[in-house]
């Protein structure tokens, strides 16, 4: 953040509008309507003040992936008029030890990343009277860099995991290639084609799929993507989005 916070707010909201007017314009390319498409401001390498100047911009809903970062952002915003409506994701690596850090804290867990972790945050729910809505993270592009159910993990999986209580699965997330267009088409077209197969398996919704980040959110929309998780293109001036 510069030190000016009404410059900085000025560039949040010129920003927005500009990710918002390129969020519609792909997904008009793809015969979809715009308001299919959610945004998700990633606010995990700027502190609370940033996120409170990128509410009055007009941000709603944002991402961490840390969860003591989360728990600092939610108390530095409680009471704030300005922080009412905001709303967190946890889009980030979850640890065993510390899911009772995010569940009932968050509207959505991005990164369920394997059965055993399914099965963790499913006990731990049910001890608390809750259910978590998640999305099962999936590695489609196969690179060893990522976590994730390979495709063919999920296939095995999905029946097992959506018969968990405490948890609802409500879709999908992947990952693509950086600085590759082409690959991050493949990546998005195969989550969205592996979504389409399991819905006809399994009879859910799966209605959202989180894909897309600062590099290659439009190509994630062209996609299907229901839901982009964009970062630096957000909060960082000095980031280029022509």
């Amino acid at each position: 953040m510069t030190d000016d916070p009404r410059s900085y707010e000025a560039f949040l909201r010129e920003r927005r509008e500009t990710i918002c007017e390129r969020i519609a314009a792909s997904a008009r390319r793809a015969g979809r309507e715009p308001g299919e498409v959610e945004a998700i401001a990633v606010s995990k390498t700027v502190d609370a003040d940033a996120v409170l100047l990128a509410l009055r911009a007009g941000w709603r809903l944002f991402g961490e992936n840390r969860p003591q970062e989360l728990g600092r952002k939610l108390e530095a915003l409680q009471g704030r008029p300005e922080a009412a409506g905001a709303r967190f994701d946890m889009i980030g690596n979850l640890q065993k030890n510390k899911i009772n850090q995010v569940i009932g804290r968050v509207r959505l867990i991005h990164s369920i990343s394997s059965a055993h972790l399914a099965e963790a945050v499913s006990t731990r729910c049910e001890a608390r009277g809750i259910v978590a809505d998640v999305l099962l993270e999936t590695n489609v592009s196969g690179e060893r860099s990522k976590s994730g159910f390979s495709p063919d993990e999920l296939r095995a999986a999905i029946e097992g995991v959506l018969a968990l209580p405490g948890i609802s699965v409500r879709g999908l997330m992947t990952m693509a290639p950086a600085g590759d267009p082409d690959a991050a088409r493949r990546t998005f077209s195969g989550l969205r084609e592996l979504a389409e197969e399991l819905r006809g398996r399994t009879g859910l919704a799966l209605e959202t799929l989180s894909c897309g980040m600062s590099d290659d959110f439009e190509i994630a929309v062209e996609e299907g993507s229901t839901l982009v998780r964009l970062g630096r293109c957000v909060f960082d001036p000095g980031y280029d989005l022509d």
